[in-house]
Protein backbone atom coordinates (compact mmCIF):
# COMPACT_ATOMS: atom_id res chain seq x y z
CA UNK A 1 0.00 0.00 0.00
CA UNK A 2 1.26 3.63 -1.11
CA UNK A 3 1.63 5.34 1.84
CA UNK A 4 2.51 9.29 0.74
CA UNK A 5 3.57 10.63 4.15
CA UNK A 6 6.14 7.94 4.27
CA UNK A 7 7.51 7.83 0.45
CA UNK A 8 7.54 11.93 1.35
CA UNK A 9 9.80 11.60 4.23
CA UNK A 10 11.53 8.61 2.21
CA UNK A 11 11.79 10.45 -1.39
CA UNK A 12 13.42 14.07 0.32
CA UNK A 13 16.22 12.11 2.47
CA UNK A 14 16.90 10.03 -0.37
CA UNK A 15 17.17 13.53 -2.68
CA UNK A 16 19.76 15.00 0.31
CA UNK A 17 22.00 11.68 0.37
CA UNK A 18 22.00 11.65 -3.77
CA UNK A 19 23.95 15.42 -3.48
CA UNK A 20 25.64 14.47 -0.72
CA UNK A 21 27.24 11.53 -2.33
CA UNK A 22 27.80 13.16 -5.90
CA UNK A 23 27.80 16.81 -5.33
CA UNK A 24 27.94 18.32 -2.57
CA UNK A 25 26.45 22.13 -2.34
CA UNK A 26 25.31 21.35 -6.49
CA UNK A 27 22.38 22.76 -7.26
CA UNK A 28 19.05 20.76 -8.37
CA UNK A 29 17.73 21.66 -12.31
CA UNK A 30 14.39 20.93 -13.14
CA UNK A 31 12.63 21.35 -16.21
CA UNK A 32 9.22 22.88 -15.43
CA UNK A 33 6.28 22.18 -17.69
CA UNK A 34 3.51 22.92 -15.98
CA UNK A 35 2.64 19.09 -14.87
CA UNK A 36 2.51 17.57 -12.13
CA UNK A 37 5.61 15.13 -12.34
CA UNK A 38 8.31 18.32 -12.57
CA UNK A 39 5.96 19.87 -10.12
CA UNK A 40 6.35 16.92 -7.70
CA UNK A 41 10.32 16.47 -8.50
CA UNK A 42 10.82 20.36 -7.92
CA UNK A 43 8.86 20.63 -4.62
CA UNK A 44 10.78 17.14 -3.10
CA UNK A 45 14.07 19.02 -4.17
CA UNK A 46 13.03 21.78 -2.73
CA UNK A 47 12.12 19.77 0.66
CA UNK A 48 15.38 17.87 0.31
CA UNK A 49 17.86 20.98 0.04
CA UNK A 50 16.36 24.37 0.73
CA UNK A 51 14.79 26.56 -2.40
CA UNK A 52 17.77 28.63 -2.48
CA UNK A 53 19.16 25.12 -4.25
CA UNK A 54 16.71 24.56 -7.16
CA UNK A 55 16.49 26.21 -10.28
CA UNK A 56 13.54 25.92 -12.59
CA UNK A 57 13.94 25.87 -16.23
CA UNK A 58 11.13 26.88 -18.36
CA UNK A 59 11.50 25.32 -22.45
CA UNK A 60 9.24 26.19 -24.70
CA UNK A 61 9.13 25.32 -28.71
CA UNK A 62 7.61 29.00 -29.49
CA UNK A 63 3.97 29.22 -27.92
CA UNK A 64 3.10 27.11 -25.17
CA UNK A 65 -0.58 27.37 -24.38
CA UNK A 66 -0.38 26.29 -20.52
CA UNK A 67 3.04 28.29 -19.61
CA UNK A 68 0.86 29.54 -17.14
CA UNK A 69 0.94 26.52 -15.20
CA UNK A 70 4.42 26.07 -15.06
CA UNK A 71 5.38 29.35 -13.78
CA UNK A 72 2.20 28.59 -11.03
CA UNK A 73 4.63 25.80 -9.79
CA UNK A 74 7.53 27.85 -9.93
CA UNK A 75 5.65 31.09 -7.58
CA UNK A 76 4.40 28.54 -5.49
CA UNK A 77 8.15 27.28 -4.58
CA UNK A 78 9.68 30.28 -4.29
CA UNK A 79 12.51 28.70 -6.87
CA UNK A 80 15.12 30.87 -9.33
CA UNK A 81 13.84 29.80 -12.73
CA UNK A 82 15.04 30.52 -16.25
CA UNK A 83 13.10 30.06 -19.45
CA UNK A 84 14.81 29.20 -22.71
CA UNK A 85 13.00 29.10 -25.98
CA UNK A 86 14.20 26.29 -27.97
CA UNK A 87 12.10 27.36 -30.90
CA UNK A 88 15.11 28.35 -33.02
CA UNK A 89 17.06 25.62 -32.25
CA UNK A 90 14.76 22.96 -33.16
CA UNK A 91 13.79 24.52 -36.58
CA UNK A 92 17.76 25.05 -37.05
CA UNK A 93 18.21 21.33 -36.90
CA UNK A 94 15.35 20.24 -38.54
CA UNK A 95 15.65 22.50 -41.54
CA UNK A 96 19.29 21.42 -41.99
CA UNK A 97 18.43 17.98 -42.01
CA UNK A 98 15.42 18.26 -44.51
CA UNK A 99 17.71 19.52 -47.32
CA UNK A 100 19.22 16.23 -47.33
CA UNK A 101 16.21 13.68 -46.52
CA UNK A 102 12.44 13.38 -45.66
CA UNK A 103 11.30 14.04 -41.21
CA UNK A 104 9.85 11.44 -39.92
CA UNK A 105 6.34 12.51 -37.64
CA UNK A 106 8.07 10.85 -34.90
CA UNK A 107 11.45 12.62 -35.48
CA UNK A 108 9.87 15.90 -35.44
CA UNK A 109 7.94 14.99 -31.88
CA UNK A 110 10.79 13.54 -30.28
CA UNK A 111 13.40 15.98 -31.41
CA UNK A 112 12.67 18.81 -29.14
CA UNK A 113 12.44 16.84 -25.93
CA UNK A 114 16.30 15.79 -26.93
CA UNK A 115 16.77 19.50 -27.48
CA UNK A 116 15.37 20.06 -24.05
CA UNK A 117 17.75 17.92 -22.10
CA UNK A 118 20.43 19.82 -24.12
CA UNK A 119 19.48 23.18 -23.33
CA UNK A 120 18.85 22.04 -19.49
CA UNK A 121 22.27 19.94 -19.49
CA UNK A 122 24.21 23.39 -20.31
CA UNK A 123 21.81 25.71 -17.71
CA UNK A 124 22.99 22.81 -15.17
CA UNK A 125 26.78 23.18 -15.59
CA UNK A 126 26.51 26.51 -15.74
CA UNK A 127 24.91 26.85 -11.98
CA UNK A 128 26.62 24.09 -10.13
CA UNK A 129 23.96 21.32 -11.16
CA UNK A 130 22.62 18.20 -11.44
CA UNK A 131 19.90 17.33 -13.85
CA UNK A 132 16.62 15.84 -12.52
CA UNK A 133 14.91 12.85 -14.31
CA UNK A 134 10.56 13.34 -13.91
CA UNK A 135 9.63 10.51 -15.30
CA UNK A 136 7.57 8.01 -13.27
CA UNK A 137 7.17 4.57 -13.40
CA UNK A 138 4.21 4.20 -15.55
CA UNK A 139 5.92 6.36 -18.51
CA UNK A 140 9.06 4.14 -17.93
CA UNK A 141 6.50 1.20 -18.08
CA UNK A 142 5.01 1.91 -21.65
CA UNK A 143 8.26 3.45 -23.19
CA UNK A 144 6.45 7.00 -22.93
CA UNK A 145 9.52 9.14 -22.50
CA UNK A 146 12.53 10.09 -25.31
CA UNK A 147 15.37 8.08 -25.02
CA UNK A 148 18.28 10.72 -24.34
CA UNK A 149 15.79 13.21 -24.05
CA UNK A 150 12.92 13.52 -21.12
CA UNK A 151 14.42 10.17 -20.40
CA UNK A 152 17.58 11.68 -19.41
CA UNK A 153 19.22 13.05 -15.68
CA UNK A 154 21.41 12.39 -13.01
CA UNK A 155 18.75 11.31 -10.94
CA UNK A 156 15.28 10.36 -10.71
CA UNK A 157 12.87 10.60 -7.16
CA UNK A 158 9.74 9.09 -9.41
CA UNK A 159 10.94 5.95 -11.18
CA UNK A 160 9.14 3.56 -9.20
CA UNK A 161 5.93 5.18 -8.65
CA UNK A 162 2.86 5.21 -10.94
CA UNK A 163 1.29 8.12 -11.95
CA UNK A 164 -1.59 7.59 -9.37
CA UNK A 165 1.19 7.37 -6.60
CA UNK A 166 2.60 11.03 -8.03
CA UNK A 167 -0.74 12.46 -7.73
CA UNK A 168 -0.93 11.05 -4.67
CA UNK A 169 2.70 12.65 -3.29
CA UNK A 170 1.94 16.07 -4.71
CA UNK A 171 -1.26 16.15 -2.39
CA UNK A 172 0.66 15.34 0.08
CA UNK A 173 3.23 17.97 -1.02
CA UNK A 174 0.44 20.61 -0.84
CA UNK A 175 0.81 21.46 -4.40
CA UNK A 176 -1.94 23.16 -6.30
CA UNK A 177 -4.73 20.46 -6.62
CA UNK A 178 -5.05 21.71 -10.87
CA UNK A 179 -1.44 20.65 -11.68
CA UNK A 180 -1.47 17.52 -9.36
CA UNK A 181 -4.92 16.69 -11.16
CA UNK A 182 -4.17 18.27 -14.94
CA UNK A 183 -4.40 15.76 -18.08
CA UNK A 184 -1.09 14.46 -18.45
CA UNK A 185 0.13 15.53 -22.10
CA UNK A 186 3.67 15.78 -23.61
CA UNK A 187 3.24 19.50 -24.81
CA UNK A 188 5.16 18.33 -28.17
CA UNK A 189 2.02 16.62 -30.47
CA UNK A 190 -0.85 18.57 -29.19
CA UNK A 191 -2.48 15.12 -27.80
CA UNK A 192 -2.94 13.49 -24.48
CA UNK A 193 -0.84 10.73 -23.19
CA UNK A 194 -3.48 8.54 -22.89
CA UNK A 195 -4.99 9.44 -26.59
CA UNK A 196 -1.17 8.21 -27.91
CA UNK A 197 -1.01 5.06 -25.71
CA UNK A 198 -5.02 3.99 -26.21
CA UNK A 199 -5.61 3.59 -22.31
CA UNK A 200 -5.95 5.29 -19.16
CA UNK A 201 -3.11 5.54 -16.21
CA UNK A 202 -5.74 4.14 -14.44
CA UNK A 203 -5.88 1.31 -16.31
CA UNK A 204 -2.32 0.94 -17.00
CA UNK A 205 -1.52 1.54 -13.10
CA UNK A 206 -3.18 -0.84 -11.96
CA UNK A 207 -2.28 -3.43 -14.21
CA UNK A 208 1.61 -2.50 -12.93
CA UNK A 209 0.72 -3.08 -8.77
CA UNK A 210 -1.78 -6.01 -9.11
CA UNK A 211 -1.25 -7.78 -12.58
CA UNK A 212 -5.08 -7.44 -12.94
CA UNK A 213 -7.00 -5.88 -16.28
CA UNK A 214 -9.88 -6.60 -17.63
CA UNK A 215 -9.60 -5.88 -21.26
CA UNK A 216 -7.38 -8.17 -23.09
CA UNK A 217 -6.71 -6.45 -25.98
CA UNK A 218 -5.21 -3.18 -23.70
CA UNK A 219 -3.39 -6.03 -22.11
CA UNK A 220 -1.44 -7.14 -25.22
CA UNK A 221 -1.06 -3.65 -26.22
CA UNK A 222 0.84 -2.95 -22.60
CA UNK A 223 3.01 -6.03 -22.98
CA UNK A 224 4.11 -5.24 -26.34
CA UNK A 225 4.89 -1.69 -25.42
CA UNK A 226 6.73 -2.96 -21.75
CA UNK A 227 9.04 -5.47 -24.19
CA UNK A 228 9.70 -3.31 -27.38
CA UNK A 229 10.67 -0.28 -25.27
CA UNK A 230 13.04 -2.27 -22.56
CA UNK A 231 15.79 -1.09 -24.13
CA UNK A 232 15.25 2.65 -22.90
CA UNK A 233 15.77 1.61 -19.61
CA UNK A 234 19.11 -0.15 -19.96
CA UNK A 235 22.42 0.72 -20.03
CA UNK A 236 23.67 1.14 -23.55
CA UNK A 237 24.90 -2.36 -25.03
CA UNK A 238 28.91 -2.22 -25.10
CA UNK A 239 31.30 -4.69 -26.70
CA UNK A 240 33.77 -6.23 -24.21
CA UNK A 241 37.44 -7.41 -24.65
Amino acid sequence: MFDPEKVLIDSTEWIRKFFEENGPGCNAVVGISGGKDSAVTAALCVRALGRERVIGVTMPNGFQPDIKDAYKVIEHLGIKHFEANIKEAVDAVLNSINQVQTISEQTRINLPARIRMATIYAISQSNNGRVANTCNLSEDYVGYATRYGDGAGDFSPLADMTVTEVRLLGKALGLPEEIVLKTPSDGLCGKTDEDNLGFSYDTLDRYIRTGEISDMKIKARIDELHRNNLFKLKPIPKFVL
